[in-house]
């Protein structure tokens, strides 16, 4: 999945307006306009469509555990300059405060299921002999799950 798919799904699965956009950057502490939001949130054909870096994607979503948990005492979360899936769905689980059980049901919504050693996968250290790369799948089918238990909620 590119970083553009992900961010327009997580505003329309939490409604954020573009100040909220914003806001959540200037949480993890990037500065950025209404224009380049915009312009990040156009489809891929559009000529002003800007593709979001993996930097940018990282301010935002650590920006929106910040907002959804507070920010620790003295301590400013890594912004990766390189993001994988498994990166993504580990910041999301965070700062949605999801636990395994959680991520599950939420795939489950979209019959999607995984056990949960595959999924714990996931979560392991790249050099771990049990790490799994997440597929795009399931990231994608997890952002689907969010869309029905999150947004189908309003």
């Amino acid at each position: 999945m590119n970083n553009n798919s992900i961010i327009r799904r997580i505003r329309f699965i939490f409604d954020y307006s573009d100040s909220k956009m914003i806001e959540l950057f200037e949480f993890a502490g990037k500065e950025v306009t209404r224009a380049e939001i915009s312009d990040w949130l156009k489809k891929d054909d559009d000529e002003a469509f800007q593709a979001l870096n993996d930097q940018k994607l990282a301010f935002f979503l650590n920006g929106m555990i910040v907002a959804n948990r507070g920010k620790k005492d003295g301590e400013v979360p890594i912004v990766e300059k390189q993001l994988n899936n498994n990166i993504i769905l580990r910041k999301l689980k965070i700062a949605l405060e999801l636990k395994d059980e959680d991520i599950l049901d939420i795939l489950d919504l979209v019959n999607m299921r995984i056990s949960k050693h595959e999924l714990s996968a996931f979560f392991r250290h790249p050099e771990h002999a049990h790490f799994r790369p997440c597929k795009d799948q399931i990231l994608r089918n997890f952002l689907l799950g969010m869309q029905v238990k999150y947004a189908d909620e309003k």
